[in-house]
């Protein structure tokens, strides 16, 4: 009993003491490399500038997306997307937080429920998207200047057969468009017989371009239906793809999960 009785005085003593708290630390969080401590890293940061980049992992990872910004252009709007984010509750007006409320208009991914409404009605909305035709390889290429992507240009780039991401790169980005607040009907994009020859010519379901619609505004409307209207391409639009080497990319996109809607704000990187 007496042994029994030192045993377990031994054994809290060992857990109570400095050495074994250490230990127990050390085991439970191990040294990861390129790390430091966060306590001196702080210290030493006396200034409270936050960095804005389009590229990340040293020239490994490249932000598409276009930032939101009262200015960004909208569809047929002539003065932009106009104010969507305000401060509902402000702590320089006593509130215990900040708390950010927003309107967008759903733009950037498009959905068959964009422009067929029975598919609308069926609720084929941005939570019906796959998420593995918006993530995987995929090309950036570089379309001809001086013209909408049409049949003859479809087959000049030729595309390889497996090939189901495409990014089209056109003037829109020489123009920098998406740089300008008021909607230009003069955009590049797909004419309705390049539509076509892409839907039976090639095996693209994601298809990103540099401008707010992928079909060009003569075509508009008939170059979105035949797009869309096998339910299987997904359509991502408004890409910022300057300053970036045309190839083989990692893409991956991500859209809110909105029910309902037929569209949806959406991130996208590509990864080297």
């Amino acid at each position: 009993m007496a042994r029994t009785k030192s045993m377990r005085s031994l054994l809290l003593l060992l857990l109570l003491s400095p050495l074994s708290t250490v230990t127990a630390s050390s085991a439970a969080y191990p040294t990861i490399p390129g790390t430091t401590d966060s306590s001196v890293s702080a210290s030493q940061d006396s200034k409270l500038i936050p960095i804005r980049r389009e590229v990340y992992g040293d020239g490994r990872i490249f932000d598409i997306t276009h930032k939101y910004r009262s200015d960004l252009p909208s569809f047929a709007k002539e003065n932009g997307l106009g104010k969507f984010l305000w401060l509902r509750e402000s702590m320089k007006n006593g509130s215990s937080a900040n708390i950010s409320e927003m309107k967008l208009i759903t733009l950037d991914r498009a959905t068959p429920g964009h422009y067929h409404d029975h598919y609308f009605d069926a609720g084929f909305d941005v939570d019906t998207l796959d998420l593995e035709v918006l993530n995987g390889p995929g090309l950036l290429i570089d379309v001809p200047r001086g013209t909408n992507i049409t049949a003859e240009v479809m087959k000049s780039l030729r595309i390889p057969k497996g090939v189901r991401r495409v990014l089209f790169r056109t003037e829109n980005t020489d123009r920098r468009l998406m740089f300008k607040n008021q909607f230009d009907t003069s955009f590049v994009g797909f004419t309705t017989d390049g539509a076509k020859w892409l839907v039976e010519n090639t095996d693209i379901k994601l298809i990103g371009i540099d401008y707010l619609a992928v079909a060009a505004w003569s075509d508009v409307v008939p170059g979105h239906l035949v797009l869309l209207e096998s339910t299987e391409i997904i359509i991502v639009e408004g890409l910022k793809l300057d300053d970036i080497q045309p190839g083989v990319y990692s893409i991956h996109c991500l859209p809110l999960r909105i029910l309902g809607a037929e569209g949806s704000p959406t991130r996208c990187i590509l990864i080297k």
